[in-house]
């Protein structure tokens, strides 16, 4: 039962402190039996136990968390709150996490500051939550550390710090795969669309860019620097992109980086009366759920899972009472599997399929 009001609003929550009360001990006595803890007489667990009964008393889950160094909840830091990217990631996280009885808090930071902000001793990150997750967000090792040694767990994704858990996507290698399939249908005018409008400066659009760029080296086709435009990883960003490399001399063919770039440059080719992989061929990177839509040829990654791996990840690293010490073995940062999904936005030259001896398999 609750504690009655005489003045008819909502009864009071009971408290450790009345069921103290009416069993005759401390309140420090009342949360050590109710947890089981050892040093109670049995006779005083069982007297406690039977007021709270009495009383319907419910321990507060957060004061219980508390009291035993835990808060259960793990803090994902992204870039971009409304990006597709991002919230998958999330959902893989929050996934994992809330099986495990974790709870999620989701931060945006869109600026490098805010994110050291964040993690700077002085916004007390481990009065809030056991573990942080950092997706695709540069910190300084130091940081980091910092954080490990107020007991926060660490782990990435995107990138990797240190020694700590991370998931990251195998980039020049997604850049080598978009080249070689462009190469194959013959283009050799190409055209890229990054992330360089960003302010958060993360490493995949350098990554995925020099591996396109080296692919295409290895055939003598130079990418050159004014067919490089960035986009921000942003819908508005790639039709921006793509009405730049339009104006003068445009690319037979385009890399964007990511699929929601790749749809803002569908939408420009649209506006111009041209047919994607006729007139220009386009390709991105992840297979959103809207990519077999538009028939968008893109290269796929499962990004859900990369977010439940980080999160399996750190919750290991929260239960492993060495990732405070120092004790802990390095983790081995996990690689995702990444596949081309071919479909019309992609095109040979001027129609016709290029001779096939100028595709190669990716060492």
């Amino acid at each position: 039962m609750s504690t009655d009001d005489t003045n008819g609003e909502a009864p009071r929550r009971v408290r450790i402190e009345d069921v103290a009360a009416q069993a005759d001990v401390s309140v420090a006595t009342v949360s050590r039996a109710l947890r089981g803890l050892p040093n109670v007489a049995a006779s005083t667990r069982r007297r406690v136990v039977d007021v709270a009964e009495q009383l319907g008393y419910q321990p507060d889950p957060a004061a219980a968390r508390l009291a035993a160094g835990r808060t259960n909840t793990v803090i994902a830091i992204v870039p971009h709150l409304g990006s597709w990217y991002f919230s998958n990631v999330v959902a893989g996280i929050e996934a994992v996490c809330t099986q495990a009885g974790y709870d999620v808090l989701v931060i945006g930071a869109d600026e490098p500051s805010r994110v050291d902000r964040l993690i700077d001793e002085r916004a007390q990150l481990d009065r809030r939550a056991d573990g942080v997750v950092l997706v695709d967000l540069p910190v300084a090792s130091e940081l980091a550390e910092s954080l490990v040694r107020r007991r926060v767990a660490v782990a990435t994704v995107g990138w990797r710090v240190g020694d700590h858990p991370a998931v990251v996507l195998d980039d020049p290698a997604v850049g080598a795969l978009a080249a070689e399939h462009l190469l194959h249908f013959g283009h050799r005018d190409l055209g890229v669309i990054g992330g360089d409008l960003d302010p958060i400066a993360f490493e995949v659009p350098e990554r995925r860019l020099r591996g396109f760029r080296e692919q295409c080296q290895r055939y003598g086709v130079d990418v050159a620097a004014e067919r490089i435009v960035g986009g921000g990883f942003r819908l508005d960003g790639g039709y921006a992109a793509m009405a730049v490399l339009l104006e003068h001399d445009p690319p037979t063919a385009v890399f964007a980086m990511s699929d929601e770039m790749a749809f803002g440059a569908l939408m420009a080719l649209q506006e111009r009366g041209l047919t994607p992989g006729v007139d220009v061929s386009v390709i991105g990177v992840d297979d959103h759920e809207f990519a077999h839509v538009v028939e968008l040829t893109t290269i796929r990654q499962n990004v859900v899972d990369n977010g439940a791996a980080a999160a399996r990840a750190l919750l290991a690293a929260i239960q492993d009472p060495r990732t405070t010490t120092g004790d802990a073995e390095p983790a081995e940062a996990e690689t995702p599997t990444f596949s081309l999904v071919a479909r019309s936005s992609t095109g040979p030259l001027n129609g016709h399929r290029a001779d096939r001896t100028l595709s190669s398999r990716l060492p």
